[in-house]
C-alpha cells in the first residue's frame, strides 16, 4: 500500500529536525547542515505545520523537545539511518548483488570472515555488509536479508537452518591458574566466573552439566565473547568459551583449559531468514556455501568428537 504524500515530508526538513533534536539546539544544526539558524528554523516550522504539531518548545535561549518530538526523533533517526546506509550499500558496489547479514560478532570474526574469501572467489559480484547483532530483532524493523544466530530461533516469519552445535570449555590465564588450585569443576564455585550477558545461565548449565550443584553463579558482565577471553587472558577470572572459537589462544599458551572435558552446549548456531528473502538469488547462493562450510564442524553440539585440546598434566596447569 503507498503510503500517502502527506506523510512523507521533505528529506530536508526531517534532517533538520533530527539534527536539532540530537544537539539540542537550531544554531548546532545549522553548523552541521551548512545552513543558518534561521533555515532549520524555518524547515522545522514548516514540518511542525505539515504535521499539525508542535515537536519543540522554544523558549529563550533554549529549544526543547515536546513528548511528541520525542517519539518522532527516534522514528526519524532510524528511518535517516536505514536510508542512508541503504545509500551506502548501493555507492560501494553499484553494480554488485549485496546480502545485508546480521551476525555474531565473535562467530563472525573467528569463523566466517576467515573463510569467507572462497564465497567472494566464486562469486565476485557479490557483496555482503555485515552488522552486528547480539539478540534477536524483527527482520520487519529492519533492512536485513538473513541473520546468525545462537539458540532456538524464534522470529515469526521467517525460516531458518542448523549450521552447526558447539562445546564449551571452562578458560583461564596461565598466572590466573598458577595462583588458584582448581582440581575439580566444583572448586569453581568460590572462583571469579566471567558472564556473557547474552548467556546468562551457561555457567549454571555448566556445573549441572558436571554434577556440581550450585545456590547462585555471580561475576562480571560482558557483552562480547571476545572482551570477555580478553579479560580471563588478563587474570581477571574464569571464561567460559566455545572451544572452536579460541582454539588459536590455548594453541599460543594464553588461555589454558581448566578441565580435560569439553561440556556440550544445549543449543546450535541457525542461518534464519524472513519469508520474502527465500528465493533470492544471492540468499540461496550464500545458504548453499554456508551450509557446506559448516559441514567442517559437526552440526548439534552432541556430534562433537575428540577433544582438540591436548591433554595437560595437573602440575603444568597449577593444580
Amino acid at each position: 500500500m503507498a503510503i500517502p504524500r502527506r506523510f512523507l515530508p521533505p528529506t530536508a526538513m526531517l534532517a533538520a529536525f533530527e539534527a536539532a533534536a540530537r544537539t539540542g539546539s537550531f544554531t548546532q544544526a545549522g553548523v552541521e547542515l551548512s545552513l543558518t539558524q534561521s533555515a532549520v528554523s524555518r524547515q522545522i516550522r514548516a514540518l511542525e505545520e505539515r504535521l499539525g504539531a508542535d515537536l519543540f518548545v522554544r523558549e529563550r535561549q533554549a529549544v526543547k523537545l515536546t513528548e511528541a518530538g520525542l517519539s518522532y526523533a527516534r522514528e526519524i533517526r532510524e528511518a535517516l539511518k536505514h536510508i542512508g546506509d541503504a545509500s551506502m550499500a548501493v555507492r560501494a558496489s553499484p553494480r554488485a548483488a549485496s546480502l545485508n547479514l546480521a551476525v555474531l560478532p565473535a562467530f563472525a570474526s573467528r569463523w566466517l570472515i576467515p573463510r569467507l574469501p572462497s564465497f567472494l572467489a566464486a562469486n565476485p559480484d557479490v557483496t555482503i555488509n555485515f552488522s552486528t547483532r547480539l539478540a534477536p530483532f524483527e527482520f520487519a524493523a529492519e533492512p536485513f536479508d538473513a541473520a546468525i544466530h545462537f539458540g532456538h530461533p524464534a522470529w515469526m516469519g521467517a525460516e531458518s537452518i542448523p549450521l552447526m552445535g558447539e562445546t564449551v570449555v571452562a578458560l583461564a590465564g596461565r598466572v590466573f591458574l598458577e595462583r588458584h588450585q582448581f582440581a575439580s569443576p566444583e572448586d569453581l564455585l568460590s572462583a571469579p566466573l566471567l558472564i556473557l550477558r547474552s548467556r546468562p545461565d551457561a555457567w549454571e548449565r555448566w556445573f549441572l552439566a558436571n554434577g556440581v550443584y550450585y545456590d547462585s553463579v555471580n561475576g562480571p558482565l560482558f557483552d562480547q565473547f571476545d572482551s570477555m577471553a580478553s579479560a580471563a587472558k588478563a587474570g581477571v577470572g574464569v571464561a567460559l568459551l566455545p572451544a572452536f572459537l579460541f582454539e588459536e589462544e590455548v594453541t599460543r599458551g594464553e588461555l589454558v583449559p581448566l578441565f580435560d572435558k569439553q561440556t556440550p552446549s544445549d543449543d546450535s548456531y541457525h542461518l534464519v531468514w524472513p519469508h520474502s528473502r527465500r528465493d533470492n538469488p544471492t540468499m540461496i547462493l550464500f545458504r548453499n556455501w554456508l551450509e557446506h562450510e559448516s559441514r567442517s564442524l559437526p552440526t548439534m553440539p552432541h556430534e562433537h568428537g575428540p577433544d582438540p585440546y591436548p591433554a595437560r598434566s595437573r602440575k603444568r596447569s597449577g593444580n
